[in-house]
């Protein structure tokens, strides 16, 4: 398949390793900043593949495993009204909230059903205009364009049984964080190829400049990720701090601007609270006042405000922020599974923990790199 396969060629892994084993002279640090390729290294191994210098740390990458609790149990508390019928992407429906999970609540009765677009859900409401079809619209950069034309449509078409939960999160004010943390350990970024694709890579120099760090631009399949490692790596040696783009074949300087006025039209940027990381000025959207009918939040004032209330034992915020990996969490594997997860980054698609469960579960704890 043209774009994988070559990206996935065992011939070529050598040449790439032994690359960077040439530069590399002292220890390096690098994050990526995306739960696919978290996912690609742990699956294919990369990480084993390394000369010792080199660290891989696990960084935010994952919007599901950002969700924080409290706007999990705001969906939780929607999506047990009887009006409702309430849509999301699957890997939300594990993600726990202060006490359930949406498949809990659909097994109590709830409308909750996995749909793949939120234009499946808008789709849905023209279908039931007897029923409110909320979406639980969360992501990166990468999902926002399809939200906003979703309530952009829905606003055309007047129809008004039509809402979002929204938990966007943006990528460069996470970064930010982390890189002014008093104890921070990141010396160069691996970023993520499709959001860069619908945004660009404008946002990351200001980063790279102020911060002096190495920020490459980084696609999903092993030989992007090695490529993306030995382009930092030698920037690191060099004493450089740029942004480059190892995807180019996806991404361009200015982005999808298309998809950016969209996002533009219908969204604005808000304060966000990541799960693990805290409240972050700047780091999420939310929809804009002309589209205010049309958000769930708004639509539906909670029925109390319980302190939100996350599992003591899960240590998934110190795994998204690099500090820890997952096998190094006491719950890993024991206590929290697929089956019984205490965090997000069990049950996510890209969550880190859930990577090293499937991947890596026979290594031994406290013993990854």
């Amino acid at each position: 398949m043209r774009f994988i396969d070559e990206y996935r060629d065992a011939q070529r892994v050598g040449p790439y390793v032994e690359a960077i084993r040439r530069v590399v002279s002292r220890p390096w640090s690098i994050m990526e900043v995306c739960g696919g390729q978290t996912h690609a290294i742990v699956r294919f191994g990369l990480d084993e593949l390394l000369p010792p210098e080199i660290t891989l740390l696990h960084g935010p990458g994952c919007p599901v495993c950002v969700t924080p609790v409290e706007l999990v149990d705001r969906a939780l508390e929607i999506a047990s009204r009887r009006e409702v019928t309430f849509c999301s992407f699957g890997d939300m429906l594990r993600v726990p909230g202060s006490t359930d999970d949406l498949f809990a609540v659909k097994s109590r009765g709830g409308d909750v059903r996995v749909v793949y677009s939120p234009l499946d859900a808008l789709a849905l409401a023209e279908r039931l205009p007897d029923r409110e079809v909320v979406f639980f619209a969360v992501g990166f950069e990468t999902t926002a364009p399809a939200n906003a034309m979703a309530v952009f449509e829905a606003r055309r078409r007047g129809i008004r049984n039509f809402s979002l939960l929204v938990s966007h999160v943006l990528v460069p004010p996470a970064m930010e964080v982390i890189l002014r943390a008093p104890d921070r350990r990141v010396d160069g970024f691996l970023a993520a190829g499709h959001v860069c694709t619908v945004m660009g890579i404008d946002a990351y120099r200001p980063l790279a400049a102020e911060h002096r760090v190495p920020i490459v631009v980084t696609g999903f399949e092993p030989l992007d990720i090695l490529q993306g490692i030995f382009m930092c790596v030698r920037q690191l040696e060099e004493g450089r701090a740029d942004v480059e783009n190892q995807y180019a074949r996806s991404v361009r300087e200015a982005g999808n601007e298309t998809a950016q006025r969209m996002i533009r039209e219908v969204f604005e940027i808000v304060p966000r609270t990541w799960r693990g990381i805290g409240p972050i000025a700047g780091s999420g959207l939310g929809l804009r006042a002309p589209y205010a009918d049309h958000d769930a939040e708004r639509r539906w004032a909670p029925a109390g405000d319980p302190e939100p209330r996350a599992s003591t034992d899960c240590k998934s915020g110190l795994v998204l922020q690099g500090v820890l990996k997952p096998p190094d969490c006491p719950a890993f594997g024991v206590r929290c599974t697929p089956e019984t997860p205490l965090g997000a980054t069990m049950v996510s698609s890209e969550g880190a923990c859930a990577a090293y469960y499937r991947y890596r579960r026979a290594d031994p704890p406290h013993g990854s790199r």
